[in-house]
């Protein structure tokens, strides 16, 4: 058979064919594509003409094209759908890309073309883009000596290799870490659909009887809310913490240890005092020390109202308190000071009617868009759905695909990625994913989602949105192309059209009577949102600045045991709370170290939600889910990308800085 990624999609808004796509395929065309645009960067430094902006940025900007074709398609399998080839691929795979990325940052006769343009007649947009080209250049040591250079290959090739490892140990262990119980009676307090889907896992494992109770990524497991029987959730939380530390061949401390050395080195070649240092050059925030300040200011308000929410949950238990116990009593304690029963919700939330009646609805009254389900067009795998996007005025702008179950392929967690970015210069229009890992029901059962993985859904459709809308000239500045303390700034907008009346009033519907989610509930929910902020805040910060401190080590120093390590930084940020564990601990936080897109970055989720929680109030002030809002935020922000600094953007769209007060009163901290 042909290979298909060998030549652009024959199919709408180019997706990818991936019915006919083979394991094969992708490393020819990874190879090919490599190829083809080591020969396209040839033709534009051997060139006899004088470096311009078309013959040097813009073509830049169109080479690669086979490249990101099989790399997108691929990388969707790697997280989506990793079986066993997939994962044999992605060790030979991803060292070839690395050694390709250098090839091009590293190219001091490309750096010297784009140096050489004449930006002075260029359109802003343009002129931009020469400039990120130069700074990705210098970030990435194309000023280095020959020696330097070959150490920093050397280096970035194994790092590539140990955060590939750390991936395909992580997902291994998130499935090995899944608790079978065969006595049913210890599964009281679980609803009967996620027994239904426990029980389903359980054969889909290979298991004669009983039920599979699987792992989300983060440390707190769902079922802790609900179930009963406090030996099991010994057993669930146990597990989920020990994920990568325990021993045998999933242990990832050995990898961690090593990648936070090599990372320091490597910020050390490049002139950075630490791993952080580098990370944030390129970042809205202006340093480490601004981060560091804002997260030392944060934390002792947090612990403090954790320690007053961990008394009353104590109260509430009638025994001392274990980490396993929280979520149990947090939600008992929900229940009866707010009569908020959030099991009791779930009815109420059907997945395809909070993403048709909901995500979808609260889309189409902000921006006019509109959804229309394309069965004709299949995805990598039999649970991914895939809707054409229209425009207001019946344009078509892209294809949204959804892929919301659980399954042991999958990397788990939620997230969003493009299959193909809008840019004008290459005449592409957006195909973008979103992916959850909600149980998947027993056949004929419907999917019932807990309220936050309501939110969820919403907060990925923020990223589908900053995608799908965008309307940039060039690929670079496309979407989500934003720094990574931005990027989860529109997302986490989105969220707020959840509980919104008309919103709610839309999809949440009893699935089976269809009555409408009573008034009093969502006037509860809107009087509970400050409870569990304390222990929600602190688990956060405890990642955050866990993070931090692994990337804060200078060259040459030796961080000793991981997992005494990891008690050393949260003791000395003052976030050591034996009773909330981070939300990610070392042995399975693949925001930082498998592939490192968040490596001393993932404090950006707070660093964004200033500028989120100041938004919602703008959306407040001017009338909420309104055409108007939405076309302004629209024009404003979510199409802009990266094509201007996206805190000019933000000035643009609010009219002044952020201010810091609706985060300070939305977490309790004020």
């Amino acid at each position: 058979m042909a290979n298909p990624l060998l030549s652009p999609s024959p199919l709408p808004y180019g997706l990818p064919p991936f019915a006919e796509i083979r394991d094969e395929h992708y490393t020819e065309a990874v190879d090919a594509g490599i190829a083809e645009q080591l020969a396209e960067i040839d033709a534009i430094t051997s060139s006899a003409e004088p470096p311009t902006f078309e013959n040097t940025a813009a073509a830049m900007e169109r080479s690669g094209r086979l490249l990101l074709r099989a790399v997108t398609s691929f990388m969707t399998m790697v997280s989506s759908h990793g079986t066993e080839p997939i994962r044999e691929l992605e060790t030979q795979i991803m060292p070839k890309l690395s050694a390709h990325e250098d090839t091009i940052r590293l190219n001091r006769a490309l750096r010297d073309r784009f140096a050489a343009i004449d930006t002075a007649g260029l359109d802003a947009e343009s002129r931009r883009l020469v400039e990120e080209w130069l700074n990705d250049f210098r970030r990435a040591g194309a000023d280095l000596g020959e020696a330097g250079q070959a150490r920093l290959r050397e280096l970035n090739a194994e790092l590539s290799r140990l955060g590939t490892e750390y991936g395909q140990r992580v997902a291994k262990a998130i499935n090995e870490a899944a608790v079978l119980v065969e006595d049913e009676s210890e599964l009281a307090g679980l609803p009967a659909d996620d027994r239904s889907s426990a029980a389903e896992a359980a054969k889909a494992a290979g298991h004669e009887s009983g039920w599979l109770l699987t792992f989300v990524q983060p440390t707190g497991q769902p079922v802790l809310s609900v179930l009963e029987n406090r030996g099991l959730r010994e057993r669930v939380f146990k597990a989920s913490i020990a994920r990568g530390s325990s021993g045998g061949d999933i242990d990832v401390l050995g990898l961690v240890a090593e990648m936070a050395r090599l990372r320091a080195e490597k910020a050390a070649l490049l002139g950075y005092a630490t791993y952080a240092d580098l990370a944030l050059d390129d970042q809205t925030a202006p340093s480490t020390e601004a981060v560091r300040e804002m997260l030392g200011q944060l934390a002792p308000a947090a612990v403090r109202n954790a320690a007053a929410e961990a008394q009353t949950l104590a109260e509430a238990a009638g025994h001392a308190l274990e980490p396993w116990d929280w979520a149990f009593y947090s939600a008992k304690v929900r229940r009866e000071r707010f009569a908020v029963d959030e099991q009791a919700l779930r009815p109420y939330f059907e997945l395809d009617r909070v993403l048709q009646d909901g995500v979808f609805h609260a889309a189409g009254r902000l921006y006019g868009v509109r959804f229309e389900e394309r069965p004709d067009l299949v995805g990598y795998h039999d649970d991914v759905r895939v809707w054409e996007v229209f425009d207001a005025d019946g344009a078509g702008l892209g294809l949204f695909l959804g892929d919301y179950f659980a399954r042991p392929t999958k990397r788990g967690g939620a997230w969003m990625n493009a299959l193909v970015e809008q840019a004008r210069l290459t005449g592409d229009r957006p195909v973008v994913i979103n992916n959850l890992n909600i149980g998947k029901p027993a056949p004929g059962e419907p999917a019932l989602l807990t309220l936050d993985q309501a939110r969820t859904a919403f907060h990925e459709f923020g990223h589908a949105l900053h995608a799908l809308l965008s309307d940039v000239e060039y690929p670079k500045f496309s979407g989500t192309n934003v720094p990574r303390d931005f990027v989860e700034y529109p997302s986490q907008v989105n969220e707020m059209w959840l509980l919104w009346p008309e919103v709610v009033a839309s999809y949440a519907r009893h699935h089976e009577t269809e009555e409408p989610l009573p008034h009093e509930q969502i006037n509860a929910l809107d009087a509970a949102q400050l409870w569990g902020e304390g222990y929600a805040t602190t688990e956060y910060l405890a990642a955050a600045l866990l993070d931090l401190a692994w990337h804060s080590l200078s060259a040459g120093d030796d961080p000793g045991d991981p997992l005494a390590f990891e008690s050393r930084a949260l003791e000395d940020a003052g976030v050591a709370v034996p009773l909330i564990p981070p939300r990610y601990r070392t042995g399975y936080f693949q925001h930082i170290f498998a592939g490192g897109w968040y490596a001393a970055g993932y404090w950006s989720y707070i660093w964004s939600e200033v500028l989120d929680a100041d938004t919602v109030e703008w959306f407040k002030e001017n009338g909420g889910l309104t055409r108007a809002n939405g076309d302004t935020f629209r024009a404003q922000l979510l199409s802009r990308g990266f094509s201007r600094d996206p805190l000019e953007s933000f000035r643009a769209f609010r009219g002044r800085d952020a201010d810091v007060a609706p985060l300070l009163a939305r977490r309790g901290l004020g």
